[in-house]
């Protein structure tokens, strides 16, 4: 089968071959043909290196398809069902799962460092990206990994699901709780950040301010729900304007860089929420004074896959859509192919494209 390979940290150009297997189904694992899957820009940051994962490694983690196989195990899905794919399977016996915290679980995300599901030329081993490797004509995972969808949803709109879509609606639902009527800003207008702005939308926020420096994701912001937009230059400005100087209740970061972590800080009133969901470097260091933290009595939250137990997030996303109060669509930039990845690639670090889709045949 194809797939897109990375070979090294640093490598411009992915290895688009076609000479991939999969190992052997083990009893408790799904095998998946991959019928969309989206170009994130967590895919880029392990190219970078921002996100460890072993090598060579099949990128791709956003991802809805049709499963093929089931291992004798496996009774939660079967052949012929439309699933999304689940990059933080959740064991359901750990600690965090047990305390209600499944998108905290690291059972399979540790697994997936040892475990190289793939093969490719003289049988060498390669993985795949938490676990997944979308960027694949199929994939197994656990089952946990592979949650079922009615049919009727698409496979591009179901894989945004898959990742976007519940980090950042989960973001403002699950994490922020957002509350009628409030205010919101949201820095960084990316696939995720836009999310975002659903989420909050969706939630009854009245003031959504999304803050980008690319001017041209403005109107989509609006058009998904910002109430307001500014670039980052001007984000002091509207602060005044929108909320009389006072800060909003609720600042989302989806950039992943202590800059904008501070500008989202900075943009929150006393006693506001400010929620980091953007994925930062590990050296990249927050300057926040012990001081701040005590007597300005915000909250800084992380928001990890949104806060998700996917079980009950992708029926209930894929329901909002059906029910028009979220707007998926507008947030595919392209449908591509995948022998276009490493085009989807550079223009992804260009910043102008939102969420490019791999459709297979």
């Amino acid at each position: 089968m194809r797939a897109a390979l990375l070979h090294a940290v640093g490598d411009e150009k992915l290895d688009i071959r076609d000479d991939f297997t999969l190992t052997p189904l083990r009893p408790t694992d799904v095998r998946v043909k991959v019928k969309a899957t989206g170009v994130c820009h967590s895919d880029l940051s392990v190219m970078t290196g921002v996100l460890p994962m072993p090598l060579p490694v099949i990128l791709g983690h956003e991802g809805a398809g049709v499963v093929v196989e089931v291992g004798e195990h496996v009774s939660t899905v079967q052949p012929g069902d439309h699933v999304i794919l689940n990059w933080t399977p959740a064991c359901g016996a750990c600690p965090n799962c047990i305390g209600g915290q499944p998108f905290l679980c690291m059972t399979y995300v540790m697994e997936s460092f040892t475990l190289a599901r793939f093969r490719y030329g003289a049988d060498t081993p390669a993985y795949g990206m938490a676990g997944c490797g979308t960027w694949a004509e199929e994939i197994a995972v656990p089952w946990q990994g592979a949650i079922k969808v009615d049919p009727d949803v698409p496979f591009e709109v179901a894989a945004l699901i898959g990742c976007g879509i519940t980090t950042g609606v989960g973001a403002a639902i699950n994490t922020a709780k957002v509350r009628p009527g409030s205010t919101a800003v949201v820095i960084g207008c990316g696939g995720v950040g836009l999310s975002v702005i659903q989420g909050a939308r969706v939630s009854g926020a009245t003031t959504i301010l999304a803050v980008d420096p690319l001017e041209s994701k403005h109107a989509l912001a609006k058009k998904v729900g910002a109430t307001d937009t500014c670039v980052p230059d001007q984000l002091m400005e509207a602060i005044g304007s929108l909320t009389g100087g006072q800060g909003f209740d609720y600042g989302f970061e989806a950039v992943g860089r202590s800059a904008t972590i501070m500008a989202a800080w900075q943009a929150t009133r006393r006693g506001g929420d400010v929620v980091v969901v953007g994925a930062g470097a590990a050296d990249d260091v927050v300057p926040l004074s012990a001081f701040n933290l005590l007597f300005e009595g915000k909250n800084l939250l992380s928001s990890l896959y949104g806060g998700s137990d996917v079980r009950r997030d992708f029926p209930f996303l894929a329901g909002l859509w059906k029910a028009g109060r979220l707007d998926l669509e507008s947030m595919i930039s392209s449908r591509i192919r995948l022998a276009d990845l490493n085009d989807a690639v550079a223009a992804l670090r260009g910043g102008e494209v939102l969420r490019q889709v791999v459709m297979f045949d």
